[in-house]
């Protein structure tokens, strides 16, 4: 063994490693994980508060929990009166906190994914 080989068992950083992904494909799918996790985790965030600004009985005339609130209902297009409770608090939770919990899981489901692959 000369100088310059390796150690046995050692590899270099250039020499593959079987069906493992190049280093630069594995940091762009790490990437575009992150910009997912990160997507889902503001819509998420902004359906949340919207609900907390709710519950909390904010001034809906107010410019930021119109904007928050005009966001929040954006996101939850899908899932509006879905279900329709006589509590408007519990309306309000149900029907923004369903798209939250499914954006996060859909989300980290997407990059968990992208980074296995």
């Amino acid at each position: 063994m000369s100088n310059f080989d390796p150690a046995p068992g050692y590899q270099t950083y250039n020499q593959p490693s079987g069906p493992e992904r190049p280093v630069r494909e594995q940091a762009t799918a790490r990437r575009a994980a992150l910009a997912v996790c990160t997507i889902a985790d503001i819509a998420a965030g902004f359906l949340g508060l919207w609900i907390l600004l709710f519950l909390l009985d904010a001034n809906q005339a107010n410019v930021f929990v119109d904007f928050v609130r005009g966001t929040a209902d954006l996101l939850a297009w899908w899932s509006q009166d879905i279900f329709t409770m006589d509590t408007e608090g519990l309306r309000v939770v149900l029907n923004y906190g369903l798209p939250a919990v499914m954006y996060l899981l859909i989300g980290h489901g997407i990059a968990a994914r992208l980074n296995r692959a």
